[in-house]
């Protein structure tokens, strides 16, 4: 007879570790922010003004991603056509890669010298501005529309195929399907929608850095950074990051009270049904849609790939050693992400405490990367020199950003595995070494390599924590291309977004592909 091992133990232990490292991690910088904060006096008129921005900002890039991205997930939802899939994977683009390459995307179509001015001129029209206001919508918009699509999609896509058939059989017209359908869609998926898109307009770093700047067109973000690193007002910074953290708290708390899912009911899986009610007219604007939100999304990212192969060969030697320290880090955090993601998921599987714990994995994307980096350097500099641990602190933030996204790819497939092997697994009395290696792993493979990849990818990217601690000859490659961009040299930032692009998309491809090897 075998002894009885005890299966879930060190699995539990090493949930309940993970999850005081992401709470030390995360409290603790927010804790040196908060003791090293002014009195709530201390904001001057630039720093409400700045709060107002934010504010403007994220509430207008909220309201138009969101109702843009309605008709185009409806769209997508009532068509069937080849490269359909090819399709939506592309207009995901613009939420997987870096921040800054978007923006100079976008610099090069609506900017003062792109395409669009070009063509305005042409034509005797004047040429339009995006710096400021506009041009932070523009790029929130730009950046977040995918992610709505997707969400709206999902939910359109959940509707039962039986009820369209139902829909049908009782004759129903175009303006029935949105009362009794689409409408009851909208209303449980547009609040948490919108105050999710909110909540990250209020933590954007890169787009306010090139795009805003100026009294008027400060975020708070960008306020923090200005205090921190030009006038090394640590109580400032503090005080500042206290209100972001407010921001973002408010918000993420309107987001779990409004995030609901349509209530449809179940169904049997089958095919979708043609909608009710088509006709030739609604196809041809379908397919206009469609086109239009293909051109505003990947009209940018082909851009950057057109004026940046010519500089690619010629960059200079620190760029290529920048990228080589950001593949470095973007390994480094995607590892790290992961050696949290897989204990805390499986902690939340297990349903002890499941809420707690999946709010403790959420702290990463309720407080702003940037606060954490204000802490950090609190804490650190009587201890060390900052800039000499850039590289490990900003893997180690960007970990906690992408721990989020992890646990919502791992945690659904974790709790399958554990239902359908775990009674076998505990009668064979496996330990838990074991039984992650023979029952649970070979199970997660698509999900870790999908949230790995979205770990390395974000890394990749980041512009924020790097610009604080960076010191000369240690920058990653988003911040030696915002300072090409800063000392005008066009050509090479442009052969560095190129560069960017190419290696977030392979180190996202090498994860993914790495979780699909029987595929």
């Amino acid at each position: 007879m075998a002894i009885r091992a005890q299966p879930v133990s060190g699995l539990r232990g090493a949930g309940i570790f993970a999850c005081a490292l992401v709470l030390c991690a995360t409290l603790g910088p927010l804790v040196a922010v908060a003791v090293r904060a002014e009195a709530p006096g201390g904001l001057g008129p630039a720093d409400w003004a700045a709060i107002r921005f934010t504010l403007i900002q994220a509430a207008l890039s909220a309201v138009f991603a969101t109702l843009l991205a309605v008709p185009v997930a409806r769209a997508l939802a009532r068509r069937r056509f080849p490269g359909r899939g090819a399709l939506i994977t592309l207009l995901g683009a613009p939420f997987l890669l870096p921040v800054i390459v978007a923006v100079l995307g976008l610099l090069a179509v609506f900017g003062r010298n792109g395409w669009v001015n070009h063509g305005l001129i042409a034509v005797g029209l004047a040429p339009i501005d995006i710096y400021g206001l506009p041009g932070v919508v523009l790029a929130h918009v730009f950046l977040n529309l995918p992610l709505a699509v997707r969400l709206l999609l999902q939910a359109w896509l959940a509707v039962p195929s039986e009820r369209i058939r139902l829909a049908a059989s009782l004759g129903f017209r175009p303006a029935d399907m949105r009362r009794h359908i689409e409408t009851a869609l909208l209303w449980e998926t547009l609040p948490g929608l919108l105050l999710l898109i909110f909540l990250i307009c209020t933590t954007s770093f890169a787009v306010a850095l090139i795009l805003g700047g100026g009294p008027r067109a400060t975020t708070v973000e960008l306020a923090i950074y200005q205090a921190f690193r030009f006038e090394f007002d640590l109580g400032r910074a503090a005080l500042l990051g206290l209100v972001q953290v407010a921001l973002c708290l408010g918000a993420g708390a309107l987001a779990f009270r409004f995030v609901r899912l349509a209530r449809f009911g179940g169904g049997l899986d089958r095919a979708p049904h043609p909608w009710p009610g088509d006709s030739a007219a609604r196809r041809v604007a379908d397919g206009v849609v469609l086109l239009l939100a293909t051109v505003f999304l990947l009209l940018p990212l082909a851009a950057v790939a057109a004026k940046g192969v010519a500089p690619l060969p010629g960059l200079p030697p620190h760029v290529w050693e920048a990228a080589a320290r950001s593949v470095a880090v973007a390994l480094v955090s995607a590892c790290l992400a992961l050696a949290l993601a897989l204990p805390i998921a499986a902690f939340i599987a297990r349903r002890t405490a499941s809420g707690i714990v999946e709010a403790i994995g959420a702290l990463g994307i309720a407080v702003s990367p940037l606060v954490i980096g204000t802490g950090a350097f609190i804490l650190l500099f009587p201890l060390a020199d900052p800039a000499r641990l850039a590289l490990p602190v900003t893997g180690a933030i960007n970990a906690l950003v992408a721990l989020p996204f992890l646990l919502r790819a791992l945690v659904p497939e974790m709790r399958s595995a554990m239902a359908l092997y775990g009674p076998l697994a505990e009668a064979l009395g496996m330990t838990a070494a074991q039984r992650l290696r023979h029952a649970i792993l070979p199970r997660l493979k698509r999900p870790l390599g999908f949230g790995a990849g979205l770990a390395a990818a974000f890394s990749m990217g980041d512009l924020g924590v790097i610009a604080l601690f960076s010191a000369p000859g240690q920058g990653t490659l988003p911040l030696e291309m915002y300072r090409l961009m800063g000392s005008y040299r066009t050509d090479d930032a442009q052969g560095a977004a190129l560069l960017l692009m190419a290696l977030t998309l392979a180190v996202f491809w090498l994860f993914d592909r790495s979780g699909r090897v029987h595929d």
